[in-house]
């Protein structure tokens, strides 16, 4: 089969939404549906390439980069140049990354890992018109916006899904809070709340905020610790990722703690189980097996439906590694877009794009099928993960499925 056949049986097979990984509602006059792809195009990528959170940039430049992989590096019928930008870890960075590619002609943008970055960059996108799909956990407090989009979740929703989970599995007690100081944690502990403390159920320990310290050794969670676990609670709900999630479980288990953690599902994202997994007979895996850790998220790469199937299986035959939440959103704002600018047709400009995100239905993603809600955010299922053995590794493994909100 030629080139040009090849590409044109992909489009079709997108466009009739038959492999799952791109539904289009093009008609004859579309970009890409006639003699030859449309005109190039821009994407402007605004992730964190040093620093704390450059794994979650690196998952997410991954997930957009497979959708475009699997699709000629085309979005919408036309070819793509991907425009990287640093997002550092600040209003002023995040601001300075938007206006970079602003300038450099971008139709759309998307990624941003930080919650304080995309509340930070809030005005500049709205001033610039230029739809930004953010593939990362949200404030909640980003409302009434119209060129932010966000193909993840709102960072209130976790805490609210286990929050609900443990109220109605009769989790009574003491349950003590830890997190990370900043707006995240504040978000994910006021969802909390709202899911539990129902029916005159009520959280009795006040939240333990931890400084958000990049330091690796991270020993100030000692006393912090130590102080809580002498008050006896009967089991433990915590907002933390990355390095600061790997020392903060085994500084618990390491001064006696002996129940259940509970946790938005980024506790165990990424490479922390492989960094707490000490192998068959180590003591941290039988500590983590025995006593539980069990979080809530939109997304597992075990889930069993034919879209996640096709990414899961292709993310690690080209990452040697399985997918993330982080990678799956990136994956679906690749997605969403390539809906979009199918419906715009020949000539997208930003503005168009925008108002054509409005209008694309439901999203045949890895997580489940999904639609966009009045606020930009998905309304999706969250599930119940557990910690447990999937072959010779420890692994986020689906046990029950939560609740659907946004």
């Amino acid at each position: 089969m030629s080139q040009m056949n090849r590409r044109r049986a992909l489009q079709l097979l997108a466009a009739l939404g038959t492999t799952g990984l791109a539904a289009g509602c093009g008609s004859d006059t579309d970009a890409g549906s006639g003699s030859g792809p449309g005109r190039p195009i821009k994407i402007g990528l605004i992730v964190p390439g040093v620093g704390p959170n450059k794994a979650i940039g690196d998952e997410i430049t991954n997930g957009f980069q497979l959708f475009l992989t699997l699709n000629d590096q085309q979005l919408g019928g036309h070819p793509v140049t991907v425009v990287p930008a640093e997002e550092g870890e600040n209003a002023k960075s995040g601001q300075d990354a938007v206006n970079r590619l602003v300038k450099e002609g971008v139709l759309a943008l998307t990624g941003v890992v930080g919650a304080t970055v995309m509340s930070g960059i809030r005005e500049t996108v709205e001033e610039a018109r230029v739809p930004l799909i953010g593939s990362n956990a949200s404030p909640a407090s980003l409302q009434s916006v119209v060129y932010i989009w966000r193909t993840s979740y709102v960072l209130d929703e976790p805490g609210e899904a286990l929050g609900t989970y443990l109220r109605q599995s009769g989790v009574r007690g003491r349950i003590a809070i830890f997190g990370a100081q900043g707006p995240g944690t504040r978000d994910v502990i006021d969802g909390f709340r709202r899911g539990y403390e129902q029916n005159g159920l009520r959280l009795t320990e006040q939240p333990v905020l931890t400084p958000d310290n990049p330091n690796p050794d991270r020993r100030f969670f000692l006393g912090a610790i130590r102080a809580t676990l002498a008050k006896r609670p009967d089991a433990i709900f915590c907002n933390y990722s990355g390095a600061a999630a790997v020392q903060f479980i085994k500084q618990l288990y390491e001064e006696g703690y002996r129940h259940k953690v509970y946790a938005p599902g980024f506790l165990t994202e990424g490479t922390v189980l492989s960094q707490l997994d000490d192998g068959e007979g180590g003591q941290e895996r039988a500590r983590i097996l025995r006593y539980g850790i069990e979080t809530a998220m939109n997304y597992s790469p075990d889930l069993n439906n034919t879209a996640n199937r096709l990414f899961a299986s292709r993310y690690r035959s080209t990452y040697s590694t399985s997918p993330t939440t982080y990678a799956m959103a990136s994956y679906d704002a690749a997605q969403v877009l390539d809906k979009a600018i199918r419906l715009v047709g020949a000539d997208p400009t930003p503005q168009a794009v925008n108002l054509a995100l409005g209008k694309i239905g439901q999203i045949d993603s890895p997580r489940g099928a999904w639609q966009f809600n009045q606020p930009r955010t998905p309304q999706q299922k969250w599930y119940l993960r557990r910690v447990q053995l999937d072959g010779r590794l420890m692994s986020n493994v689906v046990v029950n499925e939560l609740s659907t909100l946004g």
